[in-house]
C-alpha cells in the first residue's frame, strides 16, 4: 500500500498551496527566459583560479562531484583535504547567487588528514562558513563492488546546500508519477491538494538510479562518471532555464551535456587534459538523441557572460514566471 505525504498537516506546503491558487508569487520565485541558444564552457585549469576569476553572486548552481583522496591518480592524491576543500568552499559560497543551490557528491569513509569526506565537508560548512544544508540525498544502486573487510558499499551521498532561505526549487519538474492505481487512491485521500497528486510525487531524498555498468551507453571513458538521470534530477530541480550552472571538477563533462539538454549556461572546469575528449563523446552521444539542443562552445569567460548578458533584453525568447 502507498504511504502518501500527510500534507494537510505541513503549515509550509498549505502556505504555498494557497498562494499558487491565488497566483501569488512566492519569495524564491524566479522571472527567467527560455533561450533558443544557451552557453558552455570548458576550461583545463585549477579549479580554485577558475574560480577566484568568477564574479560576485554569478552562478545559479554549483554541482560537483570532488576527488575523495583515493590516490587513484594525480588529482586525487591531497596531503590535507579539508585544508584544501576549504579553499574551494569559501569561493564556491561567494560565487553563488542569493537564491542560489550547491550540490556536493561524496561519502563518509574518514580515513586520517589525507582523506576526504562529506562529513568533514559539512562541519566546515558549518562552523566556518554561512552555508546552510537543506537536504542530505542518499544516492542507492543495486550494483557496486564487493568488499571483504567492510559491509560492500551501495549507496553515496550528496549534500545541498544554500546561500540564503530565498534558494531556488522547482519540485514539479522532477516528481515521480504515480501508477494508475496509486494515482486512483491518492485522489480519494482528502487531505492531498489533488493537483500536486495529478502533477506526481515528492522523489523524497532516498534515489534508487543504477550505477553505470561497463557496457553502458552512456559511457565515455571516464572512470567515475555519474549516470545522466541523478544529474538532470538535481539540474531540472534546483536551476532554471538560461541560469548559470558551474562545475569545477567536471570529469567527463555529464554536467555540461545535461545542461545543453536542459537549457542551460556552463561553466566546466577540470585539471585533467582529458576531460575535453571525454565531453566530445558526450557531444556525440546527445547528438543522437531527442534531447538535443542549439548551443554556443565559448573560448573565454568574458565572451560566455557577455553572450548570457545580452539575452536578458531579447524580448523574443518566452517569458516564464516561476
Amino acid at each position: 500500500m502507498a504511504i502518501h505525504n500527510k500534507s494537510h498537516s505541513n503549515s509550509a506546503l498549505m502556505t504555498i498551496n494557497k498562494m499558487n491558487s491565488n497566483h501569488i508569487k512566492h519569495k524564491t520565485s524566479v522571472d527567467f527566459h527560455i533561450p533558443g541558444v544557451t552557453n558552455c564552457i570548458l576550461l583545463n585549469e585549477d579549479c580554485i583560479d577558475l574560480l577566484k576569476s568568477l564574479p560576485d553572486e554569478s552562478v545559479q548552481l554549483i554541482l560537483i562531484d570532488p576527488p575523495y583522496n583515493l590516490d587513484l591518480a594525480g588529482w586525487d592524491t591531497y596531503e590535507n583535504y579539508i585544508d584544501w576543500a576549504a579553499r574551494w568552499l569559501d569561493e564556491a559560497y561567494r560565487v553563488l547567487s542569493k537564491s542560489g543551490n550547491m550540490v556536493v557528491f561524496g561519502g563518509t569513509q574518514f580515513q586520517d588528514v589525507k582523506s576526504g569526506d562529506l562529513i568533514e565537508i559539512i562541519y566546515y560548512c558549518r562552523h566556518k562558513t554561512k552555508f546552510r544544508l537543506v537536504n542530505t540525498i542518499i544516492w542507492y544502486y543495486k550494483n557496486g563492488m564487493s568488499a571483504h573487510r567492510y559491509f560492500a558499499n551501495r549507496h553515496e551521498e550528496v549534500i545541498w546546500l544554500t546561500k540564503t532561505d530565498k534558494y531556488y526549487f522547482d519540485l514539479d519538474s522532477v516528481r515521480v508519477k504515480y501508477s494508475e492505481k496509486d494515482l486512483e487512491s491518492a485522489l480519494k485521500d482528502k487531505r492531498l491538494n489533488p493537483d500536486n497528486v495529478r502533477k506526481g510525487k515528492n522523489p523524497t531524498n532516498v534515489w534508487e538510479i543504477g550505477r553505470l555498468n561497463g557496457n553502458s551507453l552512456e559511457r565515455v571513458g571516464h572512470p567515475t562518471q555519474k549516470p545522466l538521470e541523478i544529474i538532470r534530477r538535481l539540474v531540472k530541480a534546483l536551476s532554471y532555464p538560461d541560469a548559470v550552472v558551474l562545475d569545477f571538477f567536471a570529469g567527463s563533462g555529464t554536467t555540461g551535456r545535461v545542461c545543453i539538454e536542459e537549457k542551460r549556461n556552463c561553466i566546466m572546469c577540470d585539471t585533467d587534459a582529458e576531460s575535453r575528449e571525454y565531453f566530445a563523446r558526450h557531444l556525440e552521444n546527445m547528438n543522437h538523441t531527442k534531447l538535443a539542443q542549439p548551443f554556443v562552445m565559448n573560448d573565454t569567460l568574458a565572451d560566455f557572460f557577455r553572450e548570457i548578458n545580452e539575452r536578458f533584453g531579447d524580448l523574443d525568447n518566452e517569458a516564464v514566471n516561476k
